[in-house]
């Protein structure tokens, strides 16, 4: 019997839809069924995008978190907040999208042809490559933290380790979020243009629920039969690397679906890039 990957099935079922909706147009007006298939082929690229906003979840909640048990001394008697840390991203947004203007496009477009230099989806493909690399990062310095703590409690791992996976979540910030925006804006009928702003920012309200729910299942699981959570509030004894290899994983995963359902996607105007 033919075995069939879970890309394939949602494939085959996004197919049939859209014939039924073709039959609809019979009973409805073609315009309203023609919306509407354009928003179902928007659906795929939609729920690849998820696991993206889970990790995108977890800058202003573990990361902090962690950073709050580091060294955070900056000179004697002085502490930079943990909280701090995230204007390290608004700050790699500022620097780095002069650098996507001015060098990475004009450098895409001389082997790419495209005035834009590489596409829509394109740009949020690699967005969410970056988010997986900012993953493996975090998970290294949790493991790098968690032995500096076991050895000898006294001594306070640097909180600038955590720096990198900063700068990683901005630069994934400028290809996957901006992508994101210009994605749903352009693909949707300009009647439901609200609409698309609306699965944008849906994307991001579905992430976060989807990060708490996982955290909640991963915590009992964890924490079944005396062990310790992998969320324990005591961060030494917890294994927030453990989490962020798992959503490495996931988001290796993500980005495969969505590779498949991208390549074979058809922009809705000939112009579109």
């Amino acid at each position: 019997m033919k075995q069939y990957s879970a890309a394939e099935s949602f494939s085959d079922g996004h197919i049939l839809i859209q014939k039924f909706l073709d039959r609809a147009g019979n009973a409805c007006d073609l315009d309203e069924i023609e919306d509407a298939k354009a928003v179902l082929k928007l659906v795929p690229i939609w729920m690849t995008c998820l696991v993206y906003t889970i990790v995108f979840a977890q800058s202003p909640t573990f990361f902090t978190k962690q950073g709050a048990t580091m060294d955070r001394s900056i000179s004697q008697g002085i502490l930079i907040p943990a909280a701090t840390l995230q204007c390290v991203t608004s700050l790699s947004i500022i620097v780095f999208i002069p650098i996507y203007d001015r060098i990475l496009i004009p450098f895409a477009r001389s082997f790419t042809q495209n005035p834009s230099g590489i596409t829509m989806l394109q740009r949020i493909g690699t967005g969410i490559s970056l988010t997986i690399l900012a993953m493996v990062v975090a998970a290294l310095v949790e493991t790098k933290r968690l032995q500096t703590a076991h050895e000898d409690t006294s001594v306070l791992m640097s909180v600038w380790w955590l720096v990198p996976q900063y700068v990683l979540y901005g630069v994934a910030d400028v290809f996957t979020m901006t992508g994101l925006q210009e994605f749903f804006y352009d693909q949707i009928p300009s009647e439901l243009r609200s609409v698309g702003m609306a699965l944008n920012l849906g994307i991001y309200g579905a992430g976060n629920f989807l990060s708490s729910f996982m955290i909640s299942v991963i915590d009992k699981v964890t924490s079944q039969h005396g062990q310790t959570s992998w969320f324990d509030n005591d961060l030494n004894q917890a294994h927030l690397d453990y989490f962020y290899w798992l959503l490495a994983c996931l988001s290796f995963i993500g980005l495969a679906c969505y590779l498949w359902f991208a390549k074979s996607y058809v922009y809705n105007r000939p112009t579109t890039f």
